[in-house]
């Protein structure tokens, strides 16, 4: 009998004990203890397993549970790292529903740390407290117990109070485990009110982790490091592990054994296509997959985008809407080819550098871009790594061109039933909205935007581009994926000459789209369009092959 799939599920005890299928990443316990880093940041995008390994981190040590039967028949138990288990106060806290406004991101904040509390209530006994934790005590319990007060005012002595508390009572240092850590800064500065929390939320972390006598070590995860607010700063035991980094590199997300292992308990393989869609991903030198698209594949059996980020994926969207005309160039020669060569900053957050290179740092750390490979210094080959993620890019191209998803997909709705006075006149219209920035200067420029705005095509049509056809390379084809529908080939033209005639100029394109030959490997119907811009003005010829 097939175990079932543990989709949705993050907490290591449910997906042992209801006996899930589970691939097994206990030895990162082992790195973690072995070596002598006080403090380590993982950096990863959602959904590659960050919750799951930190709660199977924090399940093997805390000393207030009984967890022998969740490791018997795991790597961890083979180590000499076996005798530490559930022998260690454990402090474990997850800011992933850290989201939304203020009063209900601080309400989970505060609930998250409150149930940490009740947890170790009985190293809270006020009686056996000194003046000075008694008098902290009376500050700190109303407000954090107060959930629906969106007040942080003294948020940030909890955990390094509890802290204390647990070593007074126990004579054990505590093990901090802290997952999206940085959910809280993201939400914030998304919606409007990070000058409001960043202090207190940056001051509890540091307070915590920094100068701390009652830390014996930490472990946090999120999407990118937070430089400017000083929660690092000072901290000369910090490793900062970036999905450039070998370490801890096979943990999270599958590696190719691991998705085979997975697919063929399912009666599914590993074969091209699911390669093409959910592949491509790095870290440090190891091939990864991502387990969420993974698991959900292997219980629905189809392969669809499973993979959708929320947080990240806004603020991009709004992040490339400031960017000015060299950001453009660069995310135009991404749409164009599916890579860019681009200086990129991993360790800094956008919101607090608004620079390109930390822009491009958001993208790869989100998980919407990979690291093909370093060029030289911070300039790096960065590639979107799967057909899956090109599919996401539709809501970013959208943004990007500043035009609603819903125009793009009426404007191509209109282009593939063949109506082509309506495709030209919503065309034209888009041309009209274009921002200022956006580059119209070369033959390119209109290339790239129809191939970004195609990617919305992609379920029903291979959009290919710069692709040898007959006798030369069509500049963008959609290749119908089912019999008998409809296939595009669109050949662009530019001018800047104000005499030059657009409309003998598009016949000139769809003439080319002939006289090369590139409709060679084409079944019919095949749907043939020459374009011929300037500016922002438009022409366009076209002939439609049936037999």
């Amino acid at each position: 009998m097939k175990r079932e799939l543990p989709i949705g599920i993050d907490n290591y005890r449910e997906l042992k004990e209801k006996n899930y299928y589970v691939v097994d990443k206990s030895n990162l316990i082992k790195d973690f203890l072995s070596n002598g880093i006080k403090v380590t940041l993982i950096t990863r995008p959602r959904r590659f397993g960050k919750t799951i390994n930190l709660s199977m981190l924090a399940e093997f040590l805390d000393m207030r549970k009984e967890s022998k039967k969740l490791f018997e028949d795991t790597d961890i138990m083979k180590t000499t790292y076996m005798t530490e288990l559930n022998q260690h106060p454990v402090i474990f806290l997850s800011f992933k529903e850290c989201k939304g406004s203020k009063q209900n991101l601080v309400k989970n904040m505060k609930l998250e740390i409150a149930r940490e509390f009740e947890r170790y209530k009985d190293v809270l006994k006020r009686e056996d407290m000194n003046r000075l934790e008694q008098s902290l005590y009376d500050f700190l319990m109303p407000r954090l117990y107060n959930c629906m007060d969106e007040d942080v005012f003294g948020l940030d002595d909890t955990l390094s109070f509890l802290m204390q508390r647990i070593y007074n009572v126990s004579g054990k240092t505590v093990y901090l485990i802290l997952d999206e850590y940085d959910t809280p800064f993201i939400e914030s500065h998304i919606h409007g009110y990070y000058s409001e929390v960043k202090d207190t939320f940056s001051s509890m972390l540091s307070k915590s982790l920094k100068g701390n006598p009652y830390l014996n070590k930490a472990m946090m995860t999120g999407i990118q490091r937070i430089a400017k607010e000083n929660i690092f700063s000072g901290l000369n035991n910090l490793f900062v592990c970036t999905v450039k980094d070998e370490e801890y590199a096979k943990y999270f997300g599958f590696t190719t054994e691991e998705t085979k292992h997975l697919l063929k308990n399912y009666d599914l393989t590993l074969n091209e296509h699911v390669k093409a869609m959910y592949d491509g991903y790095q870290f440090g030198s190891i091939e990864i997959y991502n387990p969420w698209s993974i698991i959900n594949y292997a219980s629905t059996k189809r392969l669809e985008a499973y993979w959708v980020n929320t947080s990240e994926n806004k603020m991009i969207r709004s992040s490339i809407r400031k960017r000015g005309l060299g950001f453009s160039i660069y995310f135009q020669n991404l749409i164009e080819n599916g890579y860019v060569d681009a200086f990129t900053k991993l360790q800094s957050s956008f919101y607090e550098e608004e620079a390109d290179e930390s822009l491009w740092g958001l993208f790869v750390n989100a998980g919407y871009l990979k690291i093909e490979r370093v060029l030289r210094g911070d300039e790096m080959r960065l590639k979107i790594p799967n057909e899956e993620v090109r599919m996401e890019f539709k809501s970013i191209v959208s943004a990007f061109l500043e035009v609603g998803e819903n125009d793009i997909i009426t404007m191509l709705n209109a282009l593939l039933q063949g109506k082509l006075s309506e495709f030209e006149m919503f065309y034209r219209q888009m041309l009209l909205k274009l921002p200022s920035s956006f580059d119209l200067q070369r033959e390119n420029s209109y290339h790239m935007m129809m191939l970004g705005m195609c990617a919305f095509l992609y379920e029903d049509y291979e959009v290919l581009s710069n692709r040898e056809a007959g006798n030369g390379r069509s500049d963008i084809c959609l290749k119908a994926r089912r019999a008998n529908q409809l296939q595009v080939l669109m050949e662009f033209k530019y001018t800047k000459d104000k005499n030059q005639n657009l409309k003998e100029l598009a016949e000139i394109a769809l003439k080319q789209i002939d006289d090369k030959n590139y409709a060679a490997e084409l079944s019919l119907p095949v749907l043939k369009i020459g374009l011929a811009h300037r500016g922002k003005d438009l022409e366009l010829a076209a002939c439609l092959c049936e037999s």
